[in-house]
């Protein structure tokens, strides 16, 4: 979120999704933002004002004639102080008045008198989604630099299963926080690995790590949020990835390098942060291993250094390693970016970070030792990410 407190309002169309904008409005609130809210007619058939206005704080307003709004231009006013406007959920019916510059409700029309980003969340039965109506208007919207927020497939409230029903509100509230956050890596090309990977024993066993790949998919949200094409490459994780990067999964080390070299050309900054699997099994079994009394012996290879070899391209991108080491954390991440000739390289400690909801920190770049204090991995992603531009930046 911005310094001072982000001024968003949150407009409200008819549909049953109306409900999950009450969650919405306390989140936003809870995040410091200053939320006013606007209501169609419709909406209120759903959600009652007095919910919307016992959330939010402030007066919800609905008509367009309404005399009580302080100024007579209000239908105009309401919106001039506001950083955002965010419709969730927003009908077909408003998505076309929108489309076609319609303006016959305060709502549309604080819409077309606006002077700052609109957001939209849509929400509506998947027929009415995929109709070429619908479509049409939709490629008019984002023509017009209007931002679509999903929607998601599932189950509708009409029975049906399909897409067109309305993104969760903590999914929109962290899109609305990504949105309002500074740009600093816009529309740079970015190439994230995450999670563990897997090496096959046999056809049921097999040589893993304990990453849950929270870091990896946290840096490539950070990478959004700062306006970048973000490509994830990822090995097995039980994560959702971040909405909008371009999702490549990968298994072993060997399906990791090859969707990395398949990428990494158009890649202007790579961010290696996957724990991918130092050794693999020499030649593992098609067949499952049977049990016995005696001993087992499994003859091992190292992997390809996924990293070493991108950063060793002849037109290598800004590359980023990260190190989690279990001891001697600081000697052994320099001799790493050193040899692998980083200009940036994230360390921590392993015990303390795999598997775990936050992080501690340091960075090490030409410029010495950057520590980031331990908290939630979302929040050290997106200093790193901060770090990552102003470098690259430099660079360039």
């Amino acid at each position: 979120m911005p310094a001072s407190p982000p001024r968003i309002l949150l407009g409200l169309t008819g549909g049953v999704s109306a409900y999950k904008a009450a969650e919405l409005c306390r989140l936003l609130i809870r995040s410091g933002a200053d939320v006013r809210v606007v209501m169609t007619e419709a909406a209120t058939r759903f959600i009652g004002p007095v919910t919307m206005q016992a959330l939010s704080g402030q007066p919800v307003a609905g008509d367009l004639w309404d005399r009580s709004i302080d100024n007579a231009m209000g239908h105009i006013e309401l919106s001039r102080d506001r950083d955002l406007i965010v419709v969730a959920p927003a009908s077909a019916d408003f998505m076309a008045k929108v489309a076609l510059g319609l303006a016959d409700d305060l709502l549309s029309t604080l819409c077309l008198a606006r002077e700052c980003p609109l957001l939209l969340a849509p929400a509506m039965n998947r027929q009415m989604w995929e109709n070429v109506a619908t479509r049409r208007n939709l490629a008019q919207l984002r023509s017009d630099g209007v931002t679509i927020l999903g929607p998601a497939s599932g189950d509708q409230a009409c029975g049906e299963v399909g897409e067109g029903r309305m993104l969760e509100p903590e999914t929109l509230a962290a899109h609305i926080s990504a949105f309002l956050r500074p740009k600093v890596l816009q529309d740079v090309r970015v190439l994230v690995t995450a999670g563990p990977t897997f090496e096959a024993i046999d056809p049921v066993r097999g040589i893993t790590n304990r990453s849950s790949g929270r870091m990896g998919y946290a840096v490539a949200q950070a990478a959004l949020e700062a306006g970048a094409q973000v490509t994830l490459v990822t090995g097995p994780t039980a994560l959702t990835p971040p909405f909008g990067v371009q999702l490549i999964p990968a298994v072993s080390a060997q399906d990791m390098l090859e969707a990395v070299q398949a990428h990494v050309a158009s890649a202007q900054i790579f961010v290696a942060v996957a724990a991918v699997a130092d050794y693999r099994v020499r030649q593992a079994s098609v067949r499952k291993i049977k049990k016995g009394d005696q001993p087992l012996t499994l003859e091992l290879e190292p992997t390809v250094d996924i990293l070493q070899a991108v950063s060793s391209r002849p037109a290598a991108p800004f590359c980023v390693g990260f190190a989690a080491e279990s001891h001697d954390l600081e000697r052994y991440a320099k001799e790493k970016r050193a040899r692998k000739h980083l200009p940036l390289l994230a360390a921590n400690v392993a015990q303390e970070a795999i598997g775990a909801e936050d992080n501690a920190l340091i960075l090490f770049d030409d410029n010495g030792r950057h520590a980031i204090p331990r908290g939630p991995k979302i929040e050290q992603a997106r200093a790193l990410v901060r770090h990552i531009a102003a470098l690259y930046r430099a660079r360039a």
